[in-house]
């Protein structure tokens, strides 16, 4: 009889982005998290920045009918860039 091996969650079932603010100075903690992504730190306008790249990104990736998992790097890179408010 053979033994059954755990299933492991393949590697793109762990996709998740993490953006990190480094300019908080009022003391103030800020996390925003979702199923996808989360964002921590920042002062009040970096974290709102970067919380509506993210949902700007994936937005677009839903546009273009991709998952996180499954979109190349360039690709995504591209898409954050695009998503950044200016």
């Amino acid at each position: 009889m053979k033994e059954k091996k755990a299933s492991r969650p393949r590697k793109a079932d762990k996709a998740h982005l993490l953006g990190v603010g480094l300019d908080n100075q009022d003391g103030h903690k800020r996390v925003t998290t979702a199923d996808k992504f989360t964002i921590v730190g920042g002062s009040e306008e970096t974290h709102g920045r970067m919380t509506e790249t993210v949902i700007k990104t994936f937005e677009e990736l839903k546009a273009r009918g991709k998952q996180l998992q499954s979109v190349e790097p360039k690709e995504l890179h591209d898409i954050i860039q695009k998503s950044t408010p200016r």
